[in-house]
C-alpha cells in the first residue's frame, strides 16, 4: 500500500480550502510575475510556525466585518448583542475542544506567549519568592523559559531544567529529583517545537501534585494537532494559539483550573474587566471576563472557533494520524538522503515537525536554496536557543507538516535538500 493510500482523509479535499497553497511562488517578492521562478508551486512546510487559514475562517471573519461589527458586553443594540453572544459562545467552543468545565475556565489572549506571561505575572510575582522553585525543561520555547526566568529574577525562586536525553526525551529520574517540596510550578512543552518530542504531561502532573505545585503544559504545537484534553494531562494550565491551527493570528487562549483563576487577580486593568468601579477601589468581573480588559479581539475570537470547528469536521484522531504519517516518512526519506543529522526521537514516535541540519551547510543557506525550489522552511534556533546551545549546534532547519500537506511535498524537500547537500558537497 502506498503511503498516499494511508492518508485517513480527502486531504485533496482540504487542499481545496486553502487557495495559497496554489501560489506560484519565486522571483523577486516586491515585483510578483517579473523574475525567474515564478512558476514555482509553493511547497508550505512552516505550519509550526504558522499555519494556513481555510476558506470557511476567512468567511467568518468577513461575516463579521460585514455583518455584525461592533462592539461587545457594551450595547444593548442589536449589532453588540450579536456580536457578544458570537463571542461568548467562542469561549465554549474552545472549552469543549479541550475538555474544559466551561467557558469560566477559558481566557482569550494574544497568543501562546501572552497567556504564558499572564500566569506568571498574576500569579508568579504573588505567589513565589525565595526558596521556591519553578521546574522548566531544556526543550523550553523562549515564551515560556524567558517568561519564567524573568519571573524568578523578579521573585528570588530558583528556576530549574529538566535534562533532555541524547536521544531528545525528557529526563524523568532527574525530573523527579528537580520537583521537591519546594517546587510551585513545573511548566513543560507538551510537543517540542524543535526536537519534536511528545512529553508525558500526565507523568509530570502526577510528580508535581504529589508536591501540591501547579502545572502549566505549553500546548502551541500539541492542541493544533492531537486530541488534547485537560482532564486527561491533569494540567492546571494549558496554552495555545489560533494562528498555529487553522484560525488568524491576534488570538490564542489560556485554560486555566477554575478555582485558580478565582484566586488569582488580574494583571491588566481597565474597560470591561470591572463590574464596579469607584475613586478608591474596584471589583472585577466574573471569569473569565475579568481577565479580559478592554476591546477584545473579537473578530479573531469568533474566527477561533470556526477554526476549532473546521478542525473538528475532519477529527482530531485524524488530523494526527495524518501527521504521524508524514512526519514518519519526511524521517525516514531525510535519514536515507545521506548527509543529514535529524534532531529528536525517531519518526514514529514525534510530532508532525522535522528539525535537521546537512553537513557543510548553514541552516540559513539551506533555507534559501529550498526557497528557490518553492519549499518554505524554517531555519533558525526557533525560540530555542538554550536547547541549540545544548546540541551544540547556531542553528537548525525545520520543516513543519499539517493536514494539507501530502508525501508529494515531502518528496520535493527531500530532493530540494539533496540538490543543497551536493551544492556545498
Amino acid at each position: 500500500m502506498g503511503v498516499q493510500e494511508q492518508y485517513p482523509f480527502d486531504v485533496e479535499a482540504v487542499r481545496a480550502d486553502f487557495p495559497i497553497l496554489d501560489r506560484l511562488v519565486g522571483g523577486d517578492p516586491e515585483s510578483p510575475g517579473e523574475g525567474p521562478g515564478d512558476d514555482t508551486p509553493l511547497v508550505y512546510l512552516d505550519s509550526a510556525a504558522t499555519s494556513q487559514t481555510p476558506d470557511p475562517v476567512v468567511d467568518t471573519i468577513v461575516d463579521y466585518y460585514r455583518g455584525y461589527n461592533a462592539n461587545v458586553h457594551r450595547g444593548i443594540h442589536q449589532l453588540s448583542q450579536e456580536a457578544s453572544v458570537a463571542y461568548e459562545e467562542a469561549h465554549d467552543t474552545v472549552a469543549d475542544f479541550i475538555g474544559a468545565s466551561g467557558r469560566e475556565e477559558i481566557v482569550f489572549t494574544k497568543n501562546t506567549t501572552e497567556a504564558m506571561n499572564l500566569v506568571a505575572y498574576a500569579w508568579g510575582l504573588e505567589e513565589l519568592g525565595p526558596g521556591d522553585n519553578v521546574v522548566l525543561s531544556q526543550m523550553e520555547h523562549h515564551a515560556s523559559l524567558v517568561t519564567w526566568q524573568q519571573i524568578g529574577k523578579r521573585t528570588g525562586a530558583d528556576v530549574r531544567f529538566i535534562e533532555v536525553t541524547d536521544e531528545g526525551r525528557l529526563d524523568m529520574e532527574h525530573a523527579a529529583e528537580l520537583i521537591d517540596d519546594d517546587t510551585q510550578m513545573v511548566s513543560v512543552v507538551h510537543v517540542s517545537n524543535t526536537l519534536g518530542t511528545i512529553n508525558p504531561i500526565s507523568e509530570l502532573a502526577d510528580l508535581a501534585h504529589d508536591h501540591d505545585a501547579y502545572v502549566f503544559a505549553d500546548g502551541a504545537q500539541s492542541v493544533p494537532t492531537r486530541p488534547v484534553d485537560v482532564d486527561d494531562l491533569g494540567v492546571d494550565f494549558l496554552a495555545f494559539s489560533g494562528h498555529k491551527m487553522c484560525g488568524p493570528t491576534g488570538i490564542g487562549a489560556l485554560y486555566g483550573r477554575e478555582e485558580i483563576l478565582d484566586e488569582v487577580q488580574p494583571y491588566l486593568y481597565g474597560g470591561d474587566m470591572i463590574r464596579r468601579v469607584s475613586f478608591t477601589d474596584s471589583t472585577w468581573e466574573d471569569l473569565p471576563w475579568k481577565f479580559e480588559a478592554g476591546t477584545p479581539s473579537i473578530a479573531q475570537g469568533i474566527a477561533f472557533a470556526a477554526a476549532i470547528e473546521y478542525l473538528e469536521e475532519i477529527g482530531m484522531q485524524n488530523v494526527q494520524a495524518h501527521e504521524d504519517l508524514l512526519a514518519e516518512y519526511a524521517y525516514d526519506e531525510l535519514t536515507d538522503l545521506g548527509g543529514v543529522e535529524i534532531y529528536g526521537p525517531p519518526g514514529n514516535d514525534r510530532g508532525g515537525l522535522v528539525a535537521f541540519n546537512v553537513e557543510g551547510v548553514h541552516a540559513h543557506d539551506l533555507s534559501s536554496i529550498l526557497n528557490d525550489y518553492g519549499v518554505a522552511i524554517r531555519a533558525g534556533d526557533h525560540c530555542t536557543q538554550p536547547l541549540h546551545d545544548e546540541l551544540g549546534v547556531a542553528a537548525s532547519a525545520r520543516a513543519s507538516f499539517y493536514l494539507y500537506n501530502t508525501v508529494e511535498e515531502i518528496d520535493a524537500l527531500v530532493e530540494a535538500v539533496g540538490e543543497a547537500r551536493d551544492l556545498f558537497a
